[in-house]
């Protein structure tokens, strides 16, 4: 785990002493403009498949998912606020299942305020949530191949809420490093849905919270690779000091964005997460297609 974690860290940080020194803005009032920028981009990303007599094979399925990546992020004299929300929600229905079923579902919510320390260090503090929107299931079949499934998640079970002060290097708003060693971590889920021995996102069975406490690092870096083509990362790290601080889990997405015209783009996202609390082993998710845009 060490190794992934030194790995992941190395990369972020090969990728920042490699990029480009971007040009100095021009000298603007900040009077005339407002302390406020506000930025976002809303997608529609949408697949059909039809077979008939093919003889390859295939199955026919209709999919689409709908995304919202926000930013609305203040700034004046010492002090600074950026706020990002993402949000998106995604199904799929195939000829031969029973259900539509989730590619994407995920609502985040990251907050960080800083007070000027030097030239690129503020003295911070952050609040990250996140949940889902809809409930999700565990699939099976019955030995006569029906198909069948069993709620597992559902909308703020379960969520997580991070908050704590901290350290925040900010270059610019395309690469800002959060480090929060007192970082405050609360789990919260449906009671309902909880099992023995901690099963259930590190919940007791019959209680709706856990709290930890812990080590959090979090990394933002935006970067223009060629013209029309932006690789965004995040990454998050947290150690619970608490229980099995070695156990570092890992929150890492890269959203690639190759833009057509205005309004149609290629996109593929990526998410990785390591929870032990939640799965013993890496969760991988992989979206890609291309995607109508309206940006506001």
């Amino acid at each position: 785990m060490k190794k992934i974690v030194f790995g992941l860290l190395s990369m972020a940080w090969a990728i920042t002493a490699n990029a480009q020194e971007d040009a100095a803005p021009a000298n603007i009032d900040n009077d005339t403009i407002g302390p406020w920028t506000k930025k976002g981009n809303a997608t529609l990303l949408f697949n059909q498949s039809t077979f008939d007599n093919w003889l390859s094979g295939g199955e026919n399925n209709i999919s689409g998912i709908v995304g919202v990546n926000y930013d609305f992020n203040y700034k004046k004299d010492d002090w600074t606020w950026d706020n990002k929300v993402i949000a998106s929600y995604g199904i799929v229905k195939t000829r031969t299942s029973s259900f539509a079923k989730k590619t994407d579902d995920r609502f985040e919510f990251n907050s960080v305020v800083g007070k000027k320390a030097s030239e690129h260090w503020s003295y911070s503090a952050f609040a990250r949530f996140k949940t889902q929107f809809a409930k999700g299931y565990v699939y099976d079949r019955t030995t006569e191949g029906v198909e069948t499934r069993q709620e597992y998640t559902n909308f703020l079970s379960p969520a997580f809420l991070f908050v704590g002060p901290g350290m925040l290097y900010k270059k610019d708003d395309n690469l800002k490093i959060n480090l929060s060693p007192a970082t405050s971590k609360f789990i919260f889920v449906d009671k309902a849905y909880t099992v023995p021995d901690e099963g259930y996102f590190g919940v007791k069975e019959g209680e709706s919270m856990r709290y930890e406490l812990g080590f959090n690092a979090s990394m933002y870096y935006k970067l223009d690779i060629v013209a029309n083509v932006t690789f965004e990362n995040i990454l998050n790290l947290y150690s619970n000091y608490l229980e099995d601080p070695q156990n570092v889990d890992i929150d890492y997405q890269l959203n690639i964005v190759m833009r057509i015209n205005r309004y149609l783009t290629t996109n593929l996202s990526f998410q990785t997460i390591y929870d032990d609390n939640a799965f013993q082993g890496f969760q991988l998710r992989q979206v890609f297609g291309v995607a109508a845009n309206y940006g506001f």
